[in-house]
């Protein structure tokens, strides 16, 4: 679940105040603007990497207004995927268990699992540096799902893929919807994607979350 309560938010001269939205649990959510709108910077704010002015977030039932991003478990993919080019996509799908301290055993369980399921088994000791869009996409979604967070933030996951890859990606989007017990925001300004994969749709227009 994911509960916003009145957010506030100032990024140099753009605000956006008094931002309400709730995604019930297990709900896939999108959340649709205009390019510059804010809505990166919900995400942002939602994660804990942007600071607000007021207001509360509560994620899984615990409220994590004030909490640094690692203590809110969430898992985020940015828009551009950020891998990590010096680790494996074996190493970058572990990363967040790694980081919490998981035995090596389990971490290996968990991302052979994942890689599986998203179809870059085959990949697993490159370098992004050698993947395709789409594949650096399916790896940083295995990446962000590794560790079974409550909550899944998706930042225009399928810009700048052409239009097969796309149209897999959100295949793959559809079974994290149906098959993991994950509440999802997304957000993107294609309205198709948004038909194809929403369980409830929210616009950004004016600073407002309607």
């Amino acid at each position: 679940m994911i509960d916003i309560r009145n957010l506030s938010i100032r990024q140099g001269t753009f605000v956006l105040t008094d931002v309400t939205l709730t995604v019930p649990q297990s709900q896939y959510a999108v959340l649709m603007g205009k390019s510059g709108g804010g809505k990166t910077t919900i995400l942002e704010s939602i994660a804990g990497l942007r600071k607000t002015q007021a207001g509360t977030i509560v994620l899984a039932n615990r409220e994590v207004t004030h909490l640094r991003p690692a203590a809110r478990h969430v898992g985020y993919v940015p828009q551009d995927g950020v891998l990590f080019s010096t680790m494996t996509v074996r190493d970058n799908i572990g990363f967040a268990l790694a980081v919490r301290g998981n035995v090596s055993a389990d971490i290996a369980k968990r991302v052979s699992e994942l890689a599986e399921w998203l179809e870059v088994a085959h990949l697993l000791d490159r370098s992004p540096y050698f993947l395709s869009g789409g594949e650096k996409q399916r790896v940083a979604l295995g990446r962000a799902l590794a560790s079974r967070p409550p909550v899944l933030l998706l930042d225009e996951p399928l810009a700048a893929l052409d239009d097969d890859t796309r149209d897999h990606l959100v295949s793959v989007l559809a079974r994290v919807r149906d098959t993991r017990e994950v509440t999802v925001l997304h957000v993107t300004h294609n309205r198709t994607e948004a038909e194809r994969l929403a369980d409830v749709v929210f616009h950004l227009k004016d600073g407002a979350v309607k």
